[in-house]
């Protein structure tokens, strides 16, 4: 993996956890698609619709597959249930040992924190069984903020508690939402080529910026 840093003198690193330092994006997406099956789909989840949600807080994520594949689903017993599922995977996850050892060294320079989509208590675990956890004293998740992923609020609010300004942040990203979410920051980022990193999808583009309180992660 070649990843293209931007010039400049930054103050602070912000990683996205999944699909970004670790490779975790096909285990969560066999717990979503086990999940959605519950749910009454009929066939597998489009890899292109998970895809292009990446980073999207997770209770948000059921209502836009409810909305998405016209399902009557319960997203909060769908979200709970695809937790569920992947902490029963967790034992696969490895990292991404190219923006891993990044992270590591400019550790040892300059603020680095995370800003993940996932619920806070899997995204803590997923950083301890990885052995990353020691190396992040700043960790933003959904239950944070305002807005989720596209909106910047996780961002921002990283940017704030690593003490720098976010003009002066590097994001690492795999997925369009974050990606958005930087832009709209003012942050320059990496994009990492996750396995469909250039999957889209037909609807991230009319993901609005959701009340994360509300969403619950």
């Amino acid at each position: 993996m070649q990843l293209e840093i931007p010039p400049g003198d930054f103050a602070g690193f912000i990683f996205d956890l999944d699909g970004t330092l670790v490779d975790s994006m096909p285990l969560h997406y066999r717990a979503w698609n086990e999940a959605m099956k519950r749910a009454g789909l009929p066939h597998e989840l489009d890899e292109e619709l998970f895809y292009s949600l990446g980073g999207v807080p997770t209770l948000r994520v059921a209502q836009l597959m409810g909305e998405h594949y016209r399902l009557r689903l319960d997203p909060q017993k769908v979200f709970h249930e695809k937790e569920g599922l992947f902490l029963e995977l967790q034992a696969e996850l490895r990292l991404i040992e190219p923006v891993a050892a990044f992270a590591r060294q400019a550790a040892r320079r300059r603020p680095v924190s995370i800003a993940s989509g996932g619920p806070r208590d899997i995204v803590h675990q997923t950083l301890r069984l990885t052995a990353l956890a020691a190396l992040f004293p700043v960790v933003i998740t959904p239950e944070d903020v305002a807005f989720g992923k596209p909106a910047p609020d996780m961002f921002l609010l990283a940017a704030e508690r690593m003490g720098v300004p976010a003009r002066e942040c590097l994001v690492f990203e795999d997925a369009e939402p974050g990606i958005a979410a930087a832009r709209t920051a003012g942050m320059q980022y990496v994009r990492v080529p996750s396995r469909r990193a250039s999957a889209t999808g037909a609807i991230s583009a009319k993901i609005p910026p959701t009340r994360s309180a509300a969403a619950g992660g």
